[in-house]
């Protein structure tokens, strides 16, 4: 929507004067006058002025040129903008890798390493894109999650610096009241007059855009769970972390308007990645006035587009598992059994993290040769970075990486490109699934076909699979018969 806008000055002051939720997350309203800035859809009865208005892409922009945060809108718990989970280049690589806490993990050089370009030219790269340089992205991102931690836990306020990655208190106390004009003994407060932090975890709303389809992404990862790694319980999917810091599960509960997450963290400096995995996983910042409208103008996907108008695509919270599980298929179970590692703590019925990539390399599995010999040249080039399935991952080299490994066809190597790594324009075309609610829907049967059809959907062609798949499925989830759908 707005990148094709390019911050065109009058479509953003429209936006802005309509106070359209829609445009939350794709630009910030900075205004001189007050020193603030803002959503587009911000509540405030007066408008700015156009004079007194600048556009900016990130708020880390806006904190740059000296404004605060707005108290009203809460700029900080809008949802992200789409373009960088959609973007391929080596800005929405940096954006997803910055938002995964890599610069806090390894610093601007070690960001700058993962995307194979050097320190001076990421730094261009990223203040021509979106107006602010890699460390300053860092320090807003750093900013937003001590005030997370201020509001939602009882952490002494040292410990919450540390946790969010500041160096000093000091630090901490100044960037809270640049960019918030509050110290956190003030957000602190604020949060107790309208209830005490939720005990036994880290409890929080994340945002989303809308609308939203609350149960589609939760229903398709259900339907797929691992017992003792995932599960579905009390209308909640649940699942284990393996994060920078040591493994976490979370409780995501979704609604209409937020999904409430619940996070038990090894330590609470990983918050910030694992606030960006669930995110990602639940494609929270997806904009369905983008892709929808591509897919309705194909008379067979307008009805089902019109009957889902908050259509999300499933993601992951750790590609190489994804990946992994993708080639393991029904010995996925066994193999958790035989080599998962157990949480220092059961969380109910989690109980076990993934194996990892080298375990599984050096395991004796038990299953047909072709198979297993796909397991392990794959796990192998996981294990040592030969092929990387993260955040920051080339798309382009991936694809050809994937289609490398021997007993990998083009079906399963578009699934992991749209589920792993989130590329929208996937479209595993001769997925039997597929082709079959295709059928079912007067749209070609057979792979050729097919993707001849759905070129016509592009850039959105796996959005498209996604709608076809959720139309289709019949499957129930075990304490909730009206989840019927997913693929």
């Amino acid at each position: 929507m707005i990148a094709e806008m390019d911050l065109d000055f009058e479509s953003c002051y429209q936006a802005t004067r309509s106070r359209d939720p829609r445009f939350d997350g794709w630009f910030i309203v900075g205004v001189r006058t007050t020193g603030i800035y803002c959503r587009p859809s911000c509540p405030s009865p007066v408008c700015p002025k156009p004079a007194n208005v600048t556009f900016y892409r990130t708020a880390a922009a806006a904190q740059l040129a000296g404004l605060r945060a707005c108290k009203r809108c809460r700029p900080d718990a809008a949802p992200g903008s789409a373009e960088w989970n959609s973007r391929a280049d080596v800005v929405g690589r940096a954006m997803r890798l910055i938002a995964d806490g890599v610069i806090d993990r390894e610093g601007v050089p070690g960001l700058a390493r993962q995307l194979a370009v050097s320190v001076r030219h990421l730094h261009r790269l990223l203040v021509d894109a979106v107006g602010a340089p890699p460390l300053a992205l860092a320090r807003s991102q750093r900013a937003y999650q001590a005030r997370l931690l201020v509001e939602t836990t009882r952490m002494p306020f040292g410990e919450v610096a540390f946790a969010a990655g500041f160096s000093s208190i000091r630090q901490f106390n100044d960037t809270l009241r640049e960019i918030f004009d509050a110290t956190p003994s003030q957000l602190r407060a604020a949060v107790r007059r309208r209830g005490a932090p939720h005990p036994g975890g880290l409890t929080l709303r994340l945002a989303l855009r809308q609308p939203y389809d609350p149960h589609g992404v939760v229903e398709w990862l259900a339907a797929r769970a691992l017992p003792g790694i995932e599960e579905y319980a009390h209308r909640a999917y649940r699942r284990v972390l393996r994060l920078p810091g040591g493994p976490g599960t979370v409780t995501l509960h979704p609604t209409p308007d937020h999904v409430h997450a619940t996070l038990r963290l090894a330590t609470v400096a990983d918050l910030g990645s694992a606030v960006a995995r669930c995110r990602r996983l639940l494609d929270l910042d997806a904009d369905p006035g983008s892709y929808l409208p591509v897919l309705a103008t194909d008379p067979a996907l307008a009805p089902l587009a019109e009957a889902t108008p908050g259509l999300r695509l499933p993601g992951t919270v750790d590609g190489a598992e994804t990946a992994l599980r993708t080639v393991l298929g029904p010995h996925a179970q066994t193999l958790v059994a035989a080599l998962a590692e157990p949480l220092p703590g059961p969380d109910g019925g989690l109980t076990h993290t993934f194996p990892g990539p080298a375990a599984i390399a050096a395991a004796d599995l038990a299953m047909p040769a072709a198979r297993a010999s796909t397991v392990r040249e794959m796990a192998q080039q996981l294990a040592t970075g030969e092929l990387r399935l993260d955040e920051g991952a080339d798309r382009v080299e991936v694809r050809r990486g994937l289609l490398a490994v021997p007993g990998l066809g083009p079906a399963q190597v578009e699934d992991l490109m749209l589920h792993a790594l989130g590329d929208p324009d996937s479209f595993p075309a001769a997925d039997h699934s597929l082709r079959s609610a295709a059928g079912a829907h007067q749209l070609p049967a057979d792979a050729a076909g097919l993707t001849r059809r759905a070129n016509q959907w592009r850039p959105w062609r796996g959005y498209g699979a996604h709608l076809l798949w959720r139309a289709e499925s019949t499957s129930v989830l075990p304490g909730n018969p009206q989840l019927a759908r997913g693929r």
